[in-house]
């Protein structure tokens, strides 16, 4: 397991720091610049950080067997890369309408066997102990409860199952902390203004960074839920990490 560097622990709340109707219509106001928002954010980094997911999610099993659920698909970019790894069948569920519309429309000329769904993480519309991989990226900060997010997705799962867990970590390392903080906290909410016309959502989303666990907090959350295995690689500075756990049999 890959540590923080960081002696400061992060109080974390039960679960997002909005509503989820706040959330929803965030989710619904954002999605025509979703996509370029997010390349902006990561300097692009976010599709490599998806192949990483993909391919740990295509661990689970051989990928031409594998069933994949990823929750909090947003327009489906994580489910397209697993899709693209070889999985047999790919599920990318979201509250959001507008951005599962997205990621349908996406999807008609992008290979692989991916279906999109509109639904609540916390309660998925689907039947328990199905499937190989259960990925969520960027997803589980906007979850009314942290915790009870990572046992639904890990219920998901068939005993031996992979969980893999793509997320913003908070921040505080000295020197280099501050000026993230100032491009995070200032500048990405004014990008945000001009591309998407929400200069709040952007707001939003370094104050929901600073109210989740750091790494090794998740990292013990997921043990928790039932998961062993667990680990997690930090990238992007610090400031992402990917975590891993196994469904015990």
């Amino acid at each position: 397991m890959t540590d923080q560097n960081d002696s400061t622990v992060v109080p974390a709340g039960k679960g997002a720091i909005s509503s989820k109707a706040d959330i929803q219509a965030m989710f619904d106001q954002i999605v025509p610049r979703y996509d370029l928002m997010n390349r902006i954010m990561t300097g692009g980094r976010d599709e490599a950080w998806r192949k990483r997911v993909a391919k740990l999610a295509l661990d689970s099993a051989p990928a031409e067997q594998a069933e994949v659920l990823d929750m909090a698909t947003g327009t489906g970019d994580l489910a397209f890369a697993i899709a693209k790894g070889g999985a047999r069948r790919v599920v990318g569920l979201d509250f959001s309408t507008e951005m599962i519309e997205e990621a349908r429309r996406k999807a008609s000329d992008r290979p692989g066997n991916v279906e999109f769904i509109v639904g609540d993480a916390m309660n998925p519309p689907l039947p328990a102990g199905t499937f190989d991989a259960c990925t969520v990226s960027f997803g589980l900060r906007n979850m009314p409860d942290y915790d009870a997010a990572i046992a639904s997705m890990t219920n998901m799962l068939k005993p031996g199952g992979m969980f893999v867990c793509l997320e913003m970590t908070p921040f505080h390392r000295p020197i280099v902390g501050p000026l993230f903080q100032f491009f995070f906290k200032r500048v990405m909410p004014l990008i945000g203004g001009v591309l998407n016309g929400s200069k709040s959502s952007y707001t939003y989303l370094p104050e929901s960074v600073d109210n989740f666990p750091n790494a090794n907090d998740l990292a013990a959350r997921m043990k928790t839920a039932g998961l062993t295995d667990v680990t997690y690689r930090l990238l992007g500075l610090g400031t992402v990490a990917i975590h891993s756990g196994v469904r015990s049999e």
